[in-house]
């Protein structure tokens, strides 16, 4: 996976707490997994690779996850991480690296040690709704509102919505986050479910089942239809059915941890100066259904045994073995070639293999869990700060290319696939599926693009170093040249491009961007726009005199273009700050320095209509030159463009989720 992507992944899980991707979750070029697993002197990932080497040894094993791991917490700057790795029912690895808490020199301890696994706790909630499933207090393909008893979902389309729809990512919710999403104040916990359920209840924009879009409210609604139906809290539900009987002493989904698991919390990092600075922890709140799990590595080497041993662990049945092959089966599928998205885990395809997983990330914590169900293998890590979420997806790469090598001669046959048609229908700006359309929120995805285009008849991401490059192997698919990751296409009647799948980001696929939504559109016209506001600057300056004497309209008219544009180029660089803004401050609550910033583009749309007017008068009135006014015309455009562009992504008005 590229570097673009990453960023991309990571800031989209933040903003969301993107399963995102992503706990309960950038831009531009894209640089393959292997990249940042060749960055750290591991494996690529690439093709060809050696022979595989036996996953039952477990002091090589041992030797080789510590030599990663040192890698990584030294490249990385990782403070403290954990991983588990499982095969066959039996756990062959659980180590611990690095510190819980740096301050006292404390050891992580992977059996007692608490690591934040944000979005990787959807796994509960999913198991949790398989098992009432399977008692028959639930259907998959019941309308939900069957079962919420406190919230009703609108009826925006014909079909209803599911839990089978739930659990693939399907029920067609915007995304959403900014003020609400997470707390950092404890004593604003617990926080009801179901009020957070209503209160913040966001736009259906899909059809239910026709496309995925990650998302945590979907999630966090089947939490509370476990709670409902149950009749037991949802916290206490997970601890009776899950945590309990399979002695996962060292785990829960209650926020702050319980008093009895407090010591054993670790504490979340980020670098500042040089040095590992402990940061507030965050809480989900009543969105805890989709992120708020801490847990230890042994004890989810017991849920992962438990799954890949068709719901049983040692002699307790978390599901029955049918169940369990249902929630690992497909349920929804972008094209029968490609990962699909099972009953709450999403599939990936390492070197060959089936992987089902689920990933989560947070500010301070980073966490993947893979299974490989024909394998009985799984694997989960976890890691407290630095760049925890691209050493994961090195270290996980890592392992596939030494214990599931990949060669050459299983590459498909690129050279007898003649697709017949130019690529060109392929080209263009893509964005992601899961964003925002209704609120401020859909400003942050700005600038979350991707570009595809058509080089020597092949598809192309990035550029440079950072470029990869797709051929096609069969009708809208496409393999990475040298990789064995997978791009496909749908298309419409019409042979029209209607979304694009990445199986590295799966279950996060992306559509076509209208030129309106093009980042690069509104950069070029932002762009034209500055020059214009400095150009009146400039002349507003050096021509003074000649101001001075201007008949009082004309004078007037001139300060109006000045003032404009310096409103404007300071509306322009207050949304950069915006933009960049403190991560946790904008989704634990409204700053007020945001309430202050959306002042700005109401004021410049004043002064745009007052500039507008002032422009008609120059015409009929015969102001200046008519070179002179012509420019001035340009410049009440230019406000026009900044004005509509800060109305396109919900920054004109206060539009607050």
């Amino acid at each position: 996976m590229s570097s673009t992507i990453r960023k991309i992944l990571g800031k989209m899980m933040l903003l969301v707490l993107l399963g995102v991707t992503l706990g309960t979750t950038g831009l531009g070029t894209i640089a393959p997994v292997s990249a940042a697993v060749s960055n750290l002197g591991l494996t690529s990932g690439k093709l060809e690779q050696g022979a595989a080497a036996n996953l039952d040894d477990s002091d090589q094993l041992t030797a080789f996850m510590d030599g990663i791991m040192d890698m990584q917490m030294s490249s990385l700057q990782i403070p403290g991480a954990v991983i588990s790795i499982v095969k066959d029912g039996k756990i062959l690895l659980s180590e611990g690296y690095g510190h819980t808490n740096i301050a006292v020199n404390k050891p992580v301890d992977p059996n007692t040690s608490l690591f934040r696994i944000a979005s990787t706790t959807k796994l509960f909630t999913w198991t949790a709704v398989m098992q009432l499933v399977e008692a028959g207090k639930l259907d998959l393909d019941t309308d939900v509102n069957t079962y919420l008893k406190t919230v009703q979902i609108p009826k925006t389309y014909e079909e209803p919505i599911t839990l089978r729809h739930l659990m693939t990512h399907t029920a067609g919710f915007e995304e959403g986050g900014v003020g609400y999403q997470i707390t950092t104040d404890p004593g604003k916990l617990p926080v009801s479910i179901a009020e957070t359920m209503a209160k913040h209840m966001p736009a259906r924009v899909k059809p239910p089942g026709e496309m995925l879009s990650y998302s945590n409210y979907g999630a966090s609604l089947a939490g509370l239809i476990v709670e409902e139906v149950s009749g037991v809290a949802y916290n206490d539900y997970i601890q009776k059915n899950i945590f309990d009987p399979l002695d996962m002493n060292y785990a829960t989904v209650e926020e702050p941890v319980p008093a009895s698991l407090e010591t054993y919390a670790v504490l979340g990092y980020t670098r500042a100066n040089g040095e590992f600075v402990t940061k507030r922890p965050t809480y989900e709140g009543g969105f805890r259904p989709a992120g708020s799990g801490s847990v230890s590595a042994n004890d989810m080497a017991h849920f992962m045994i438990a799954h890949l041993q068709d719901g049983r662990y040692e002699d307790k049945q978390m599901l029955k073995p049918e169940t369990a092959k249902l929630m690992h089966s497909p349920a929804f599928q972008f094209d029968e070639r490609l990962p699909a998205m099972d009953l709450g885990f999403y599939e990936l395809n390492m070197n060959g293999l089936r992987v089902i997983s689920h990933g989560g990330a947070d500010e301070l914590f980073n966490t993947a869990l893979y299974l490989v169900p024909d394998k009985k293998v799984g694997i989960f890590v976890s890691y407290s700060g630095g760049e925890g979420g691209t050493a994961a997806e090195g270290l996980a790469q890592a392992f596939f290319d030494r214990y599931y090598p990949v060669h050459a001669t299983e590459q498909p046959n690129k050279a007898s696939i003649e697709l017949g048609e130019s690529l060109e229908k392929y080209a263009g700006s893509y964005q992601f599926t899961r964003r925002n359309h209704t609120k401020i929120d859909k400003f942050f995805s700005f600038l979350t693009q991707i570009n595809v285009e058509v080089t020597d008849n092949r598809l192309s991401i990035g550029s440079g170093a950072d470029q990869q490059v797709y051929t096609p192997i069969g009708v809208n698919l496409f393999q990475e040249v040298g990789g064995t990751h997978q791009m496909g296409f749908r298309t419409d009647a019409e042979g029209k491009v209607t979304y694009l799948f990445l199986d590295m980001l799966n279950p996060m696929p992306l559509e076509p961007a209208p030129l309106v939504n093009q980042s690069k559109f509104w950069l070029l016209l932002l762009g034209i726009s500055v020059v214009l506001f400095i150009t009146v600057l400039h002349g507003f300056v050096y021509r003074r005199r000649e101001i001075k004497v201007m008949p009082k309209a004309q004078k007037w008219a001139v300060r109006l273009s000045a003032i404009t544009s310096i409103w404007g180029l300071l509306t322009l660089g207050a949304t950069l700050l915006v933009l960049n803004m403190d991560l946790i401050d904008r989704l634990s609550h409204i700053p007020l320095s945001l309430r202050l910033y959306l002042f700005m583009p109401v004021i410049l749309v004043g002064l745009t209509a007052s500039i507008f007017m002032m422009s008609v008068l120059a015409w009929k009135n015969q102001y200046w030159t008519l070179l002179k006014r012509v420019h001035y015309t340009f410049v009440m455009v230019a406000a026009v463009i900044l004005s509509l562009f800060f109305y396109h992504w919900n920054l004109l008005g206060w539009h607050f989720g």
